[in-house]
């Protein structure tokens, strides 16, 4: 898998842009009609118990408004918070202070909830069975979402599509499974493969063959279960498909490697955050 890379340069760019958004064309013209521009303290606060992750990000965001403006940072990335927790406190001129307010939240609040939601995932599979991510990212926003899916204490499946193959059922669908799984075989040069399955029959037409994991997709607990068995020996297993809260304990017992969730970059909700003035 190619390495999801989240440098300085990389979190200012994203800021600037995401700056830009709110600030375009004419500044923040409601702040404009204040006479006084003091110098205020005001607290980042957790509202609800989270793991934390953005805070570069939301850092970089006052840094760019104003240099000046001071960001003291009072909780790591990749941390569990609490209800009322402090984050940060921040220094400085209130118009700066508050024209970063929305953005610096908005990122906080986004990558927080990947990393909770994930994180809440990995704690139900328990440490014999991995969570990964997907590519049901938000198009240009993959890299961020997927440095929160690590924080949140999951792993990166591939991250685009030159990263492995990954025969999936459309490709199945329009060829033959066990052609296809040669023809990968035969092109891969140093790339992993991996093979979809939804039923034990597929399985069994390719097993032996010299790839490197299988994807049980949508299978009931029990075809599950007895495919983990047969393939074991040879492969690295995942399982996907709809999976929740509720069912994934009772997946990761069916003994596969890893459990590939879609919903943890998807649809993971938002975790609040509020900022109060002193």
């Amino acid at each position: 898998m190619s390495q999801v890379k989240l440098s300085e340069n990389f979190i200012k760019d994203r800021v600037k842009l995401a700056l830009t958004e709110d600030l375009y064309p004419n500044g923040d013209i409601t702040f404009n009609l204040l006479k006084d521009n003091k110098i205020i303290t005001a607290k980042l606060i957790s509202n609800q118990k989270a793991v934390l992750a953005g805070l570069l990000f939301a850092k970089h965001t006052f840094n760019q408004v104003d240099k000046k403006t001071k960001f003291i940072i009072k909780k790591k990335d990749g941390s569990s918070i609490k209800k009322n927790s402090l984050i940060a406190i921040i220094k400085g001129k209130a118009n700066s202070i508050l024209i970063a307010e929305r953005v610096a939240l908005n990122f906080l609040s986004h990558i927080s909830g990947i990393a909770t939601k994930t994180n809440n995932f990995v704690k139900l599979a328990g440490k014999k069975c991995k969570i990964c991510c997907t590519r049901k990212t938000l198009p240009n926003y993959r890299v961020i979402q997927k440095y929160a899916v690590k924080l949140g204490g999951g792993i990166n499946h591939r991250f685009n599509l030159s990263d492995e193959f990954l025969i999936k059922d459309n490709h199945i669908a329009s060829s033959n499974i066990r052609e296809l799984v040669l023809l990968a075989i035969r092109n891969k040069r140093g790339k992993k493969i991996t093979v979809e399955v939804d039923n034990i029959k597929q399985l069994k037409e390719i097993i032996g063959l010299k790839f490197n994991r299988v994807l049980f997709d949508n299978m009931n607990i029990k075809n599950l279960k007895k495919g983990v068995k047969l393939a074991k020996k040879y492969y690295e297993t995942e399982a996907s498909g709809n999976i929740n809260f509720k069912s994934v304990k009772l997946i990761a017992a069916s003994g596969v490697d890893r459990i590939s969730i879609g919903s943890i970059t998807h649809s993971a909700e938002a975790v609040d955050y509020k900022l109060e003035i002193n």
